[in-house]
Parts: structure tokens; C-alpha cells; sequence
């Protein structure tokens, strides 16, 4: 028997709820899940069957929808009579290639939200660094930081960005104060392939050349640990520098324009994916949510 058109079993319980409750909160306080993740279940469940559920705002059953609730209670009275094991649903897999600073910083502080709103949902994260060729083959879904020429994937921009140089709160102290661009002269730039100085420099009217010596790091975020611990002044996304920020371990260089002023990023992460890929719903979901999440 072919199953692609039979829903998640956390779909059903979320339309049998909703039917039976009328309510998107008691509904989500019965199953335990967030109120969008109840309106979120019932669209997807929507989408499977190619039909409407619900008419009206207080959650009236069209005709189709009552006849597809009895089938469902029925389905699920039968699944009752068997062991639990028998009727739970198996796991969804869904493998994700994230960058390590964009994890750490964005992706991993509200991926709690998803986890509890898709319980039936496994993740697999994987650290790929596409820009330096760390890719994971194999992944269903791809955040890549770069220009946004992927003519080899599908691909959505998920989160733009702007740059300015940050250093530890010491390292202000002992090589401050800065007032203008050019008193970076001498000092130690940190360096990455992933944020070249020029775009910072090219801003402030500075035609210095790209730094050629010093510290290098292939990964924003050691770079910010980096310059945590003093070694010099990075520059940094401050969407991917928040919890340094947040903590104190990096400041900005002052309060003069030039540190005051982010400069935007000439790259963006966005999130990639193969042709079919968002067929499978547990992909489909993972996106409008990441999507949402970041925005």
C-alpha cells in the first residue's frame, strides 16, 4: 500500500483536537505544543489532503471536514486497540548543514521552539563552511553564507547582515581611543576569509590594502573568541556577534561614525536546498519555520 498520502499522525490529533475543542489554546494546551504549531499541523494536514477542514473562524467543520474527522476518529479508535508501540508513528528525519557561528549565534537559541513544535521530527545537524569547500553532501537542507549564486540550488535569503570591528573591552582600553578610522593603523587586524576587511576599509575611504599578516581564522566565531581574549580587533557580523556582545567579551571601538555605523555585509546567509526536496513535509516545515524564526 503506498503511504504518500497518509498524513503525520501529529496532524490527525491536532485536527481531531481542534474539531472537537474549537480551540487553537486548549487545543495546544491538550497536546502540548505551541498555538502555532495547532495552526501550522491543521495547514499541512490541508495541504496532504487537498481540502478545506475548517470554514469559519470558530472552527466549524466544512462537509468535507466532517466527513474526514470520522474516518480519522476511526482510524485512531483502531490504533488505540493496539499496544503503543504498534501506534507510534515512526521518526521523520531531516538532515541540516549549518554554518558554525550562524548555529551557534541565531539558529541554536530558537531551535527549542521547533523541536517542541515538531516532536516527530528528528534533526541531524552537520558544520559545513561552503565558501572553504566543508560541505555535507548529504544534507536535506544548507545555510550558506556568500553572494547568493547558487545556481546549483534552490535558495531563500534567510538573514542579512552588517559589519563593524570589535575588540575586548581590554584591548579598547590599553590601544584607545578611537575617534577615527585611521587610528587602526598599526594594530593587529584580525582576519578571515569569510569577512575581508575591504568592504570596511573601501566605507570609511580608506584605500588600504587587504591585511596580508596577523591572526587568521576560517570560522567567525573563533575569531571572535579570538578577540575575546585580546588578541586583536575583529570584524564581525552583529547578528553572529550577539552573544559576545551580550556578555561584555566584545565591544565596539567607540563612538565616533566610523565604529558607530555598521557597514552592510556584501554576503547574506540563505538557506539551499535540491530540486524536490520540499516535497517531504518535515523539509517543507523546516523552512517556513527557520524562515519565520530569523526574520
Amino acid at each position: 500500500m503506498s503511504t504518500a498520502r497518509i498524513p503525520p499522525i501529529q496532524c490527525l490529533l491536532t485536527f481531531e483536537a481542534l474539531a472537537r475543542l474549537r480551540s487553537v489554546t486548549l487545543t495546544s494546551e491538550e497536546l502540548c505544543v505551541t498555538p502555532s504549531a495547532v495552526s501550522h499541523r491543521v495547514r499541512q494536514l490541508e495541504q496532504i489532503i487537498g481540502t478545506k477542514l475548517f470554514g469559519r473562524a470558530d472552527f466549524s467543520l466544512t462537509t468535507e471536514g466532517s466527513e474526514y474527522l470520522a474516518h480519522v476518529r476511526d482510524g485512531l479508535t483502531s490504533l488505540q486497540k493496539f499496544p503503543s508501540s504498534a501506534a507510534a508513528p515512526g521518526k521523520r528525519k531531516l538532515r541540516l548543514a549549518v554554518t558554525p557561528t550562524f548555529s551557534r549565534s541565531i539558529l541554536i537559541p530558537r531551535l527549542r521552539q521547533f523541536t517542541d513544535a515538531y516532536p516527530e521530527i528528528d534533526l541531524t545537524l552537520q558544520v559545513s563552511i561552503p565558501l572553504l569547500d566543508v560541505v555535507a553532501e548529504d544534507a536535506d537542507l544548507m545555510v550558506r553564507f556568500g553572494p547568493g549564486r547558487y545556481a546549483d540550488m534552490e535558495h531563500v535569503c534567510l538573514v542579512k547582515d552588517e559589519v563593524t570591528p570589535l575588540a575586548s573591552p581590554a584591548f579598547v582600553r590599553e590601544h584607545g581611543p578611537f575617534d577615527v578610522a585611521a587610528d587602526l593603523e598599526g594594530l593587529q587586524l584580525l582576519r578571515s576569509p569569510l569577512e575581508p576587511w575591504r568592504t570596511w576599509l573601501a566605507a570609511q575611504g580608506l584605500d588600504w590594502p587587504e591585511p596580508i599578516e596577523g591572526s587568521q581564522f576560517n570560522d567567525i566565531g573563533l575569531m571572535c573568541d579570538g578577540a575575546a581574549a585580546g588578541m586583536g580587533i575583529g570584524l564581525v557580523r552583529l547578528k553572529l556577534a550577539a552573544p559576545w556582545l551580550d556578555s561584555g567579551a566584545l565591544v565596539r571601538l567607540g563612538t565616533s561614525a566610523p565604529f558607530a555605523t555598521p557597514v552592510p555585509s556584501p554576503h547574506a546567509h540563505y538557506l539551499c536546498w535540491r530540486t524536490g526536496a520540499m516535497d517531504r513535509w518535515e523539509v517543507a516545515a523546516f523552512a517556513e519555520w527557520l524562515k519565520k524564526a530569523v526574520a
